[in-house]
C-alpha cells in the first residue's frame, strides 16, 4: 500500500469511524499529504510501500519543515503522522511505528488576548441601529461574549437551538460533542429584538431565506464564519478602538471575566466545551498577570517600591 492510499484509507476512517469534523479530516490531509509528497520527491524509504517509512525519512521530512514552519505547526505534523501511523499498526498494515520515535518541538503557548470589562461592554454595545443588521450584531456580540461560543459554533445555531424561556442554547462543539450553554438575561433580550426583525431579512431578488439558521446574512442565508469574523473586526474597531479584534478573543474574555468573578475552573471548562482542564486553566495564567498590572499601577507600595 502507498503512502497516498493509507491515507486516503484513514481519511475515510476519520469520517466513518471517528465522526470527525470536515476541518479536521482536512487538516489530516494536508499534513499528511506533506509527508506523501516529501517521500515522492526524495524516493524516500517508503515512497512506494508504507510498510518501509522509517523514522530518518520522517526526521528528514519534518527537519525541512523547520526551516520554514513554526514549532506550534510542525508539533501539530507529528501529532498527525503519530495519529496516522498508530491506526496503520492496530489495523495491521504495518508492524511498528517508526512516528513513536519523534520527538515534539517544545511550543510556547501565547496567553489569551482578552478585553477589559468596559472595553467588551463597549464593543458589545456599539451596534445601536435600530435596523435588521444593527439589531442581529448586537445579538451576536452578545452570544459571543456572552456564552464563550466558537465562531464556527455560533455560525451553526438554528433557531430551535435557543430556548430563550429557560434561558440557555445547545451547541454542537468540537469533536460533535454536544453541550448546553447559558444565555443571560442581556444576551436574550438581543436575541428577542433580532427575532421580532428576522422575517425581514430576505434576499433581495428571490425573498427566500433559510428557515432554520439562527443568523442569517443581509441576503436571506445562513451567516458565516467569515462574515462573523468582519463584524466582529468592525464593531470591535468603533467600539474599542481595536480593529484587530476576533471573534475567540471574545470567547477568551467571557473565560476570563467569568474566572475574575469567581467562577469554578470545571464551570467554565463544561461551558467552553474543553476537552481538558488543561486549556481552561490558560486563564489562570492571563488572571494572574492581570492582577500583576493592577497591584503594580495601583498599589502604594508597588508605586514606591518603583520610585527607589
Amino acid at each position: 500500500m502507498t503512502p497516498r492510499e493509507a491515507v486516503d484509507r484513514f481519511l475515510v476512517h476519520l469520517e466513518a469511524e471517528r465522526n470527525a469534523s470536515p476541518h479536521t479530516r482536512d487538516a489530516y490531509g494536508r499534513d499528511l499529504a506533506s509527508l506523501s509528497a516529501f517521500l515522492d520527491e526524495r524516493g524516500a524509504r517508503g515512497a512506494s510501500d508504507v510498510r518501509t517509512i522509517d523514522v530518518y525519512a520522517l526526521r528528514g521530512w519534518l527537519g525541512g519543515l523547520a526551516r520554514t514552519h513554526a514549532a506550534s505547526s510542525v508539533a501539530r505534523k507529528v501529532a498527525a503522522v503519530r495519529t496516522w501511523m498508530g491506526w496503520l499498526l492496530r489495523i495491521g498494515v504495518i508492524d511498528a511505528s517508526p512516528a513513536d520515535e519523534l520527538g515534539t518541538p517544545k511550543v510556547r503557548r501565547p496567553l489569551p488576548t482578552f478585553l477589559g470589562v468596559d472595553a467588551a461592554k463597549d464593543v458589545v454595545e456599539a451596534p445601536v441601529g435600530d435596523d435588521a443588521m444593527s439589531v442581529r450584531d448586537r445579538a451576536v456580540l452578545e452570544l459571543l461574549y456572552g456564552s464563550g461560543l466558537r465562531v464556527g459554533e455560533l455560525a451553526a445555531l438554528s433557531i430551535g437551538d435557543v430556548d430563550l424561556a429557560a434561558g440557555e442554547a445547545r451547541v454542537l462543539g468540537k469533536g460533535r460533542k454536544e453541550r448546553i450553554v447559558p444565555i443571560g438575561s442581556k444576551c436574550a433580550d438581543a436575541l428577542r429584538a433580532w427575532l421580532t426583525v428576522r422575517g425581514t431579512v430576505v434576499h433581495p431578488s428571490k425573498k427566500t431565506q433559510d428557515a432554520h439558521a439562527l443568523f442569517l446574512s443581509s441576503r436571506g442565508a445562513r451567516l458565516p464564519v467569515r462574515a462573523v469574523q468582519r463584524l466582529v473586526h468592525k464593531w470591535g474597531a468603533l467600539g474599542a478602538g481595536r480593529a484587530d479584534l476576533h471573534p475567540h478573543a471574545l470567547r477568551h474574555t467571557c473565560a476570563t471575566h467569568m474566572l475574575g468573578g469567581g467562577a469554578d475552573l470545571r464551570a467554565i471548562q463544561e461551558m467552553l466545551g474543553h476537552a481538558s482542564l488543561s486549556t481552561t486553566q490558560r486563564y489562570t495564567h492571563v488572571s494572574i498577570e492581570h492582577l500583576m498590572k493592577v497591584y503594580d499601577n495601583a498599589h502604594p507600595l508597588a508605586r514606591a517600591g518603583k520610585r527607589r
